[in-house]
C-alpha cells in the first residue's frame, strides 16, 4: 500500500482553526492524505467548532487537542500553520523536505460580541477554511 503524505496543521491551542482545517482535509481528502492536527499548547475542543463543523455536515466531536509531537512533526510533509503564533513559534522541523505553509486566518475564539455574532465568526473562518482546504486538494498548494 502506498504511503500517503501526512498533513500536519498546526495552531496555538488546537482548539478551532486547526481542528477545522483538520476535519475538512479528512472528509474531503482522507483518500489523498493523512492528516493530524496539534497546537503549541492543548486548550481543548471547542464546542462552537463542533457546531459549525456540524452544520457543514463534518462531525469533529471525537477529535482531541493535542500537543505537538515531534515524530509527527518529522515525518509530515506538509506543516501547515493556520495563526500566526504558531507560525512564529513552530519548532524546528528536522525534515528538510517538508513542505511549509502558513495559511492565517483570524482566530474566533477571540470573538465578540452576541452568541449570534460569535457563531458568525466561526462560520466565516470555517467556510474560508474550506475553501483553502478545496484549493489545496485541486491543486496541490
Amino acid at each position: 500500500m502506498e504511503k500517503k503524505p501526512l498533513v500536519y496543521f498546526l495552531c496555538t491551542g488546537n482548539s478551532c482553526r486547526s481542528q477545522i482545517a483538520d476535519g475538512f482535509l479528512r472528509a474531503l481528502g482522507s483518500d489523498k492524505y493523512e492528516v493530524k492536527s496539534a497546537g503549541l499548547e492543548a486548550h481543548g475542543l471547542n464546542p462552537r467548532a463542533i457546531q459549525v463543523m456540524k452544520e457543514a455536515g463534518v462531525d469533529i466531536s471525537s477529535h482531541t487537542s493535542d500537543v505537538i509531537d515531534a515524530e509527527i512533526l518529522n515525518r509530515a510533509d506538509y506543516v501547515i500553520t493556520l495563526c500566526g503564533h504558531a507560525d512564529e513559534h513552530c519548532p524546528l522541523i528536522p525534515n528538510k523536505n517538508v513542505v511549509k505553509w502558513h495559511w492565517g486566518f483570524d482566530d474566533p475564539a477571540k470573538a465578540t460580541g452576541t452568541e449570534e455574532e460569535i457563531m458568525a465568526s466561526f462560520r466565516n473562518v470555517r467556510d474560508s477554511i474550506k475553501t483553502r482546504i478545496e484549493a489545496f486538494l485541486k491543486n496541490g498548494k
